[in-house]
């Protein structure tokens, strides 16, 4: 098969995939046809870039990085629609519509709780996807749409088409989201709905792809079908996504039977929904009801209740994490919500309790954030009595007692003693975590146990714990099953990657992810331990801060001790991963492309450099190692000749790619 037909064949193939996977539920190639596929198209598009369609599913990657939003004006205003928040005002929303299209039909869709978009394409292919903003104008996020899988970039049809629809982010990846930010001690998002509109709004494309988004659409401007019932079957015909669950209706009983169904089942869905719209179905009736100054008459929202319970804040307590950090804690007098018992939800620093006014046996109003988080959003003011209790923020680490150090931004309060039991205890569970050196059978309470046993005061006694064995079988809850298996655990992790035992030490800012880059770069801790700061921040998604975490962890000389005792115990301390790739003209040397390049696409030449850990940045400087020059250079050439800077041409270029 010639290239052109190849490639052709592989895209269809894979976009079909991709439908049958995404859309139909039906796959038709198993994970590793589906990779082995996409990467022949990968390699045949590098090679051959002339026969590159626009619909190819490389498009999907997610490497596009853009320095700043251009400015989108919709063809047609995204208008917003007008609330209801009970059964009356939705009644009085259908007998005013009856007074002027009686016996009218209903389509009832569930309200996404997301991030609203609107797309163009032309021919049946993708052109661009702009946010609402205003209503008229919006923010080009079109490089961070198409990272969405399941989203075609081709329809089946080549039709022109601007269609509307919601991004939003499915529960299981928001919740894996905020246990890998947990991890990271990163901020956690609030709700899914956050999530998705910050993971859309990114300007480099490989974290949107990284956030896994989803999107449903579900209105089209200036549509020519009769109903919205055809026109959600004409965007699934054209391979669109749309809400399965959405359901024509005759009458007043039909739509609150929907609403009905919806309230009591909505935590049976993957995805949040914050109420149900209901639309006139027939669009030739639209014109006839009209609009208001803001909101058209022929559909409304419906929100549901917010999931909020009103309860006693009997107290506020400090908690000491693994890096001194102290947390306030709200005790609550326990409550349901939905359907889970709340007593405890963190409030983050002095500045939020003071922002909200909270006060020790306040009535406060709760809520789960996303329906995961407990949050306390606001004290009831009408129930005060004049008896609760500003907060006094503490000036003493709860735990040891030392005197607290505010952070740089003189927000957080953190426990500077290394010795504190609440930081060793905190990173001793860290430690054992299964992101890092994942210890079956050391959970949070056994650790606490055995630290107030004195048999764990620090990460060497756990590997020590085998001299106690003995004692250990005699404990309360254990057994000499148990004790052997926690015994073969400890034995096992011995063995772990070098990126698990970084992670685990707890170093500032050094999360799962980061520990994986500095441990493929670096393939053995001697060499990490030997970088320096200037060295760690030419590494691609490492940063001043992280690199001087790093360079001031390993400088500490506690810290030198712990590691070579943890060598002496036979701790490994090597990558065991799969290897970065090296080449000698490329390997840590920064590129600087300007221009175009006739025979690939300038995101894919950062990625061939970046897979040989060359680093790509955006200005010249004295810095720069070398400037990719294609036809029609700007002032980046005429800077790198000044400079003296080393220059490639395409055919330098094709030469290194060896293509």
């Amino acid at each position: 098969m010639e290239p052109k037909e190849r490639i052709a064949y592989l895209v269809a193939t894979l976009n079909e995939a991709n439908k049958s996977y995404y859309i139909l539920d039906n796959p038709t190639l198993t994970d590793n046809e589906y990779d082995s596929l996409l990467d022949e198209l990968f390699k045949l598009e590098a090679q051959y870039p002339e026969y590159k369609l626009p619909e190819s599913p490389t498009e999907n990657v997610g490497t596009k990085v853009i320095s700043e939003f251009q400015k989108i004006t919709h063809t047609t205003p995204m208008f917003s629609l007008a609330d209801v928040f009970n059964e009356d005002e939705v009644k009085d929303f259908l007998r005013k519509v009856e007074e002027k299209v009686p016996n009218a039909e209903y389509e009832c869709e569930l309200k996404m709780d997301g991030l609203g978009v609107n797309l163009i394409y032309e021919k049946g292919i993708l052109k661009s996807a702009a946010t609402r903003g205003d209503g008229v104008i919006g923010e080009d996020i079109t490089h961070n749409v198409k990272t969405i899988k399941y989203l075609p970039l081709k329809l089946t049809k080549p039709v022109d088409l601007e269609v509307r629809g919601e991004i939003y982010m499915r529960k299981q990846v928001f919740n894996e989201l905020n246990e890998e930010r947990l991890q990271n001690g990163e901020q956690l998002f609030q709700n899914p709905r956050n999530a998705a509109a910050g993971s859309a709004r990114q300007l480099d494309s490989s974290i949107a792809k990284k956030r896994k988004l989803d999107i449903l659409l579900y209105h089209v401007p200036n549509d020519e079908h009769q109903t919205q019932s055809a026109t959600l079957a004409y965007l699934k015909e054209l391979g669109l996504p749309i809400n399965e669950h959405s359901k024509k209706v005759s009458d007043e009983k039909g739509v609150l039977d929907f609403i009905d169904y919806w309230t009591s089942h909505r935590d049976d869905l993957p995805y949040e929904i914050d109420g149900i719209v209901i639309k006139v179905n027939n669009k030739d009736y639209h014109d006839t009801l009209g609009y208001t100054a803001k909101y058209p008459r022929w559909a409304v929202a419906y929100k549901f209740p917010a999931l909020e319970v009103v309860t006693q804040l009997t107290d506020i307590i400090f908690t000491v994490g693994r890096t001194g950090q102290i947390t306030p804690n709200a005790v609550l007098e326990p409550v349901k919500v939905a359907g889970s018992t709340i007593r405890r939800a963190t409030l983050h620093n002095e500045e939020y309790i003071k922002a909200k006014d909270l006060r020790v046996k306040d009535y406060v109003v709760i809520r789960k954030a996303g329906d995961v988080i407990p949050e306390v959003v606001r004290p009831v003011l009408e129930r005060r009595t004049g008896n609760e209790q500003p907060l006094k923020m503490i000036d003493q680490c709860p735990i040891c007692h030392h005197e607290l150090v505010k952070s740089s931004s003189n927000i957080d309060s953190f426990c500077p003693n290394p010795q504190c039991p609440a930081r060793n205890i905190e990173g001793l569970i860290h430690f054992i975590s299964r992101p890092a050196m994942n210890i079956d059978g050391l959970g949070e309470r056994t650790i606490e146990d055995f630290y107030n046993m004195g048999l764990i005061k620090n990460i060497i006694d756990i590997y020590h714990l085998k001299e106690h064995k003995e004692e250990l079988i005699e404990l309360e809850g254990f057994g000499t099953k148990s004790i052997e298996n926690l015994l073969i655990s400890i034995e096992d992790s011995k063995n772990n990657s070098l990126e698990r035992l970084l992670f685990g030490l707890g170093i500032p800012n050094v999360g799962a992810k980061t520990a994986k880059i500095l441990a493929q770069k670096y393939e053995t801790l001697s060499n990490l331990m030997n970088a320096n700061v200037e060295e760690l921040t030419n590494i691609k998604d490492i940063g001043d801060v992280i690199a001087t975490n790093v360079n001031d962890y390993f400088a500490n000389p506690t810290n030198r001790i712990l590691i070579n005792d943890l060598q002496d115990i036979g701790i490994n301390m090597t990558y065991h991963g799969e290897k970065l790739k090296y080449h000698p003209e490329i390997s840590n040397r920064k590129f600087v492309l300007t221009g175009t390049i006739s025979f690939m696409a300038r995101d894919e030449i950062k990625a061939f450099l970046e897979s040989y850990q060359g680093i790509t940045v955006d200005s010249v400087s004295s810095k720069t190692d070398v400037v990719i020059v294609g036809e029609a250079p700007g002032s980046k050439y005429d800077k790198a000749v000044a400079l003296g800077i080393e220059i490639w041409n395409e055919e330098k270029l094709k030469e290194i790619m060896n293509i």
